[in-house]
């Protein structure tokens, strides 16, 4: 008799131990599920990491250009921007989008240029952007990135001499700032770091809509 209640407790033991670990290893399996990364955004997919890969792409292009024709300080420049797209990275990953994802040529990546930044004037009648009057909108249909790089609001422009200033409106948010051109990059209008806090809106790296003027 008592041989017999001795099994029955081990079967029930057996059981609650069985079952338990059934329960045990369905809730590990939901958790695993529900905490499983999620694939990598791709920049047609999200505003943010279209920003991203277009900033990448226009430093990426400014090396190129710094090694088909270089000069003294190609290389100090190309360790500087190779730093950028290394941060640009890291922002990539930070947001969930596809690290080293790169978008070469910002209106490309952006789709087509809006109504509002490029109302004034067909591009055939338009004058080459460094010819461009003080207060005259340049740039037209032109997207705006940023270039990763640190320091006091600037900007960089393979189309303006260092020196101009440019006025940049975010036309989504109607913010501005005036900076001047400090270097050279790949693309109309790159803004610094700070320049883009000032006309950001809240995680975007993008400035689709955007109004440039050359002011000075």
């Amino acid at each position: 008799m008592s041989r017999r209640r001795t099994l029955g407790t081990k079967k029930k033991v057996a059981l609650l131990v069985s079952a338990a670990a059934v329960a045990g290893g369905g809730a590990f399996v939901m958790a695993s599920t529900s905490n499983a990364a999620q694939s990598p955004q791709t920049a047609a997919e999200s505003t943010v990491c279209q920003g991203l890969a277009t900033a990448l792409g226009n430093n990426q292009r400014f090396i190129e250009g710094q090694r088909t024709a270089p000069d003294a300080q190609s290389a100090a420049r190309i360790a500087n921007r190779e730093a950028v797209i290394a941060q640009i990275k890291v922002q990539q990953e930070a947001s969930g989008c596809a690290v080293g994802e790169s978008a070469q040529g910002s209106q490309a990546a952006a789709g087509q240029p809006s109504q509002a930044a490029s109302a004034s004037a067909p591009a055939s009648q338009a004058p080459p952007a460094g010819n461009a009057t003080s207060g005259q909108q340049v740039c037209n249909g032109s997207t705006v990135t940023l270039s990763g790089e640190a320091g006091a609001p600037a900007a960089s422009s393979n189309q303006f001499p260092a020196g101009t200033k440019l006025k940049v409106t975010n036309l989504d948010n109607n913010k501005s700032t005036t900076v001047e051109v400090t270097s050279v990059s790949g693309s109309c209008a790159l803004l610094n770091n700070a320049a883009f806090e000032q006309v950001r809106e809240p995680g975007k790296f993008l400035i689709r809509r955007a109004l440039i003027e050359k002011v000075g």
